[in-house]
């Protein structure tokens, strides 16, 4: 066999034990991974105040970190309220959701030439056919289990990133004692750096926005919880393209149980999809331009690979750290024909 089928064998068989080991080591590397963005994040509104005129310049840097934990810790806060208040709220209009619902659903089944119309005690034995109670509240107090936790571990790793933040670079750097590798190993971190950090901050203004406008939007037409569903939105739209999608569905699904199917009903869903359309196609491109070097379809399988590795957490991630192993492939001679394909126009930086 010749250098170049063992190379590509070699590291085909890697790249499955790599993905093995990510797959079920998940719930050890996705709290890890989002506490390393939520690190970025930290480091990056700090330098933002940093450049604030005659201020920044005058801010000791420990006030600077506990502004910009502050500003993160109160957006997770007021989004952990959203949820918990509006869960309530949804338990108490349960009831005359149910009759829209049911008047939706008989009015489909008419239209269908379905005989017999739907009632609410055959939907409850068709539905409770398929599904147990008690399962369903196993799933749910797993789940809130699970969110705690990782939480919890999540506080954790940032708190001990944050206080190696400033070491980190220096110790990767040592990690050889060849000049031409040390100097390689800067130009990564330095890259990863600038983009992922640009990234993070201008998909969160583009997300913050497209949540701030559709909220209007739904509270203008009347949806109930449009706060809930605006924040809903805006973390929906880290997902490329599907979020998107379900970022309309969504509150679209919702106002059909509370319009029904009305001419209310068609003004949210028009105008969402235009906020989506706007936002996505025209100020997203503008702000961001091609900060990732990253294909459609690369995206679109980074989706569909971390989904399947780690589930809604992976299509969260995605993007971003197939952004970091695209710019560590492009520094070597080997891997540089993958970056090539994966890169959005096949051309890197450096050229």
């Amino acid at each position: 066999m010749s250098d170049r089928f063992k190379s590509l064998v070699y590291g085909t068989a890697l790249a499955l034990a790599i993905g093995w080991v990510l797959h079920i080591g998940g719930g050890v590397f996705v709290p890890v991974v989002f506490s390393v963005l939520v690190v970025y994040v930290i480091v990056g509104l700090t330098r933002l105040l940093s450049r604030i005129p005659g201020l920044g310049s005058r801010l000791p840097a420990s006030v600077s970190y506990a502004v910009s934990i502050s500003v993160i810790a109160f957006g997770l806060a007021t989004t952990f309220w959203l949820v918990v208040a509006n869960l309530g709220k949804v338990v108490e209009v349960a009831s005359r959701y149910q009759g829209t619902l049911l008047a939706t659903i008989q009015d489909a089944a008419a239209r269908l030439g379905i005989e017999s119309q739907p009632t609410w005690a055959t939907l409850r034995q068709d539905v409770l056919a398929q599904t147990s109670p008690q399962r369903l509240l196993a799933a749910a107090v797993a789940a809130v289990t699970s969110i705690a936790s990782s939480l919890i571990v999540g506080i954790l790793y940032v708190a001990f990133l944050l206080i190696e933040v400033h070491t980190a670079p220096a110790k990767l750097v040592r990690l050889s004692d060849d000049p031409a590798r040390r100097a390689q190993l800067q130009k990564i971190i330095t890259r990863v750096n600038a983009r992922i950090g640009t990234y993070l901050a201008l998909k969160t203004f583009v997300c913050a926005l497209t949540g701030l406008v559709s909220w209007a939007i739904m509270a203008w037409v009347g949806l109930e919880f449009a706060a809930f569903w605006g924040v809903v939105i805006a973390l929906l739209n880290y997902v490329p393209y599907l979020g998107s999608f379900f970022g309309v569905l969504v509150p679209v699904g919702f106002g059909l149980l509370q319009f029904g199917a009305s001419s209310d009903l068609l003004v949210l869903l028009s105008a969402l999809a235009v906020v989506q359309l706007l936002i996505g196609n025209v100020l997203d491109p503008y702000l961001m331009g091609n900060s990732l070097n990253l294909s459609p379809f690369a995206i679109l399988f980074s989706l569909a690979a971390w989904s399947a590795l780690w589930g809604v957490s992976g299509a969260f991630l995605a993007v971003p750290v197939t952004a970091c192993i695209v710019m560590v492939l492009a520094e070597f001679a080997s891997t540089r024909p993958i970056a090539v394909l994966l890169s959005h126009s096949g051309r890197l930086d450096e050229e």
